[in-house]
């Protein structure tokens, strides 16, 4: 199986779920089979049914986690050292050169990905323009919306 690159805080994320759907949703959802079992007919129990229902996708997503937890291969960016490169977990500044509008992404895992908190999967098209750029460099990105191009500002490895 191939590795999938995670930050050491993504990873740390996937772990702390594994063991809420372990130590927390599993058991409740026992719980709750075991409830809706003691009302009698399960035929026509509802209740019954959502609890195993719950219990299926429950199941499936720990088998999931601890999947991508094994396969990860987990990336700590406060200890590269890419000689000021944009490489995976590195956190990029980054001003549009039509607009001027200032930007900063880092650039994580798929499981990690939010463009709310400025956190872009490394196989995005804006990520795959700016690997391997450093400081001064221009990025042209294709994306849906269009191509637009990005002056790199700075580059963190924190």
């Amino acid at each position: 199986m191939a590795t999938i690159p995670i930050t050491k805080r993504g990873a740390e994320l996937l772990k702390a779920e594994l063991h809420r759907l372990k130590t927390v949703d599993r058991p409740s959802v026992i719980a709750a089979i075991a409830e809706a079992r003691a009302q009698g007919d399960l035929s026509e129990n509802a209740e019954y049914d959502a609890a195993k229902d719950r219990q299926g996708f429950i199941e499936g997503r720990i088998q999931e986690v601890e999947g991508k937890l094994s396969a990860a291969q987990v990336i700590d960016p406060s200890a590269l050292d890419a000689g000021g490169r944009v490489v995976f977990g590195a956190t990029v500044e980054l001003e549009e050169e039509s607009s001027g509008e200032q930007v900063t992404y880092q650039i994580v895992g798929e499981d990690e990905a939010d463009l709310k908190l400025g956190l872009v999967n490394i196989s995005s098209p804006i990520a795959r323009a700016l690997i391997g750029k450093e400081v001064g460099d221009l990025a042209e990105v294709h994306a849906p919306g269009g191509a637009k191009s990005y002056e790199i500002l700075a580059v963190r490895y924190a």
